[in-house]
């Protein structure tokens, strides 16, 4: 085969389709994803602006608690060391959800490798 010509599209084969395809056929069952869960934390953290919210959290709920308002400030400390680590383990999901909803997510998650489309057998 000359480096010119393709080869045929086998099945389970990586392919590139558009994210209207793609909307409409993983619903019905037509893709199968295989996600890159380190890449794919890495991308929802900055995506999501993660540490940029889990900070201030951190921070009013210690300036909460150290004034006397336990209550306030405790869960709000929670909350701030929480989010990142759920963020974390439903990474994959969050991403699947974004990529479904938004275009550019899509094409970024192909684009950087996070997300890998093919052929359900």
């Amino acid at each position: 085969m000359n480096e010119t010509e393709t080869k045929p599209e086998a099945d389970g084969a990586t392919v590139e389709v558009s994210h209207q395809e793609f909307r409409t056929g993983l619903p019905m069952g037509r893709f199968r994803l295989i996600v890159n869960p380190e890449r794919a934390q890495k991308y929802v953290k900055h995506r999501l602006f993660v540490i940029g919210i889990a900070l201030p959290l951190l921070g009013i709920g210690a300036a909460l608690a150290l004034s006397g308002h336990v209550w306030w400030g405790l869960p709000l400390v929670a909350a701030g060391a929480l989010l990142p680590r759920v963020i974390k383990a439903h990474a994959a999901k969050i991403l699947l959800h974004l990529a479904l909803h938004d275009a550019r997510t899509y094409r970024e998650a192909i684009e950087y490798e996070i997300l890998e489309v093919r052929r359900a057998a």
